[in-house]
């Protein structure tokens, strides 16, 4: 993290904003997430740089109290609070708000995208001014700051597995719909669940197992209960944001928007950046906890290629029947995956 002096520097080039703010009302807005207070692969440098840059780039008008951890509120319930008020910037994940953000979950589709640069730039470009944006966020009340599709999830199993086949009847924590399918096709058994709560599912014996990503599974302290992950294909992924609420969003002035749109666009870039950086260095973390890493056969690759474009198909039709366009969004998600270089 580049100190806040130098964080300043550099956003009072990229915006030519410098001192405006010092001599207007302070702006004290408040932040809440469901993810751990120190270590989260998004929370540091996504929020975390966010927070600092902005109040950097502001000279100071723009402050943020931030509530981590689920203090403020659920994970289930954060984009409730964000347009509610009670947060003035929430971490908001489809996932989580299955009934409002169906589109969304395009990101959480698997086999799609093979980083989560890939999958992040994305989403960031539908959902910032594209068709997510406008089917979707504006109508619930949110503009997404900053955004991260995690890295491929893999399967984190409490057993030793060597096969897809070894996933048959095994309990799968799962985000989605998408992801849920996918589980099903495989014979396993998705329960859906809230990430802070595996690690006390793992450890009861509640799951067998759960898809997540390295970063997640070393951000979350899952490596001492397990005894084997995935690796190649990954099964989803997860969306994450960070949204104001479009209320909140047209109380602040437009010095303030234009720094924090420039800085969330940073973030972003930042966090999946990062990700992609860290993967390798997080399997091997839990390598040396004694997690067995598993390769799957060509042939069950092929199996698994086959199984996520059946769901693919079935996300989309499922929510073109109820007359939300799911075809449309899985075409220009797969293309602007494509496009990220």
């Amino acid at each position: 993290m580049r100190k806040v002096s130098g964080v300043a520097a550099a956003f009072v080039a990229l915006v030519g904003y410098a001192g405006a703010g010092s001599a207007q009302e302070k702006i004290t807005l408040r932040v809440a997430d469901s993810f751990p207070a120190v270590g989260h692969y998004f929370a540091e440098p996504g929020a975390k740089y966010f927070m600092q840059a902005v109040t950097a780039a502001t000279n100071g008008q723009v402050e943020f109290q931030h509530y981590p951890a689920q203090q403020l509120g659920k994970a289930k319930d954060l984009l409730a609070l964000t347009v509610s008020g009670v947060a003035d910037i929430g971490s908001v994940m489809p996932s989580y708000a299955p009934d409002k953000l169906q589109l969304s979950a395009v990101g959480e589709l698997p086999g799609i995208f093979k980083t989560s640069c890939q999958g992040t730039l994305a989403y960031w470009n539908l959902a910032k001014d594209g068709i997510l944006s406008k089917a979707e966020l504006q109508p619930n009340g949110v503009r997404v700051l900053i955004a991260l599709v995690a890295a491929p999830y893999q399967a984190l199993m409490a057993q030793k597995i060597q096969s897809v086949k070894d996933l048959e009847g095994k309990k799968m924590r799962t985000l989605g719909s998408a992801v849920d399918l996918a589980m099903r096709n495989l014979k396993a058994i998705p329960i859906r669940m809230a990430a802070p709560e595996i690690h006390e599912s793992l450890s009861r014996g509640t799951l067998d197992g759960t898809l997540i990503s390295y970063g997640a599974a070393i951000s979350y302290s899952l490596g001492p209960l397990a005894k084997s992950v995935t690796t190649g294909r990954g099964f989803g992924s997860a969306v994450l944001t960070y949204a104001i609420s479009e209320k909140r969003w047209k109380t602040l002035p437009a010095n303030v928007q234009q720094v924090m749109l420039k800085v969330g666009e940073e973030a972003t870039r930042r966090s999946c950046e990062k990700m992609d950086q860290d993967t390798t260095a997080d399997l091997g973390k839990l390598e040396k906890q004694g997690v067995s890493v598993v390769s799957f056969p060509a042939d069950e690759d092929k199996q698994l290629e086959t199984v996520f474009a059946s769901v693919h198909k079935a996300w989309a039709d499922e929510l073109d029947g109820r007359r939300r366009p799911g075809g449309d969004v899985l075409k220009a998600y797969e293309a602007a995956v494509k496009a990220v270089k």
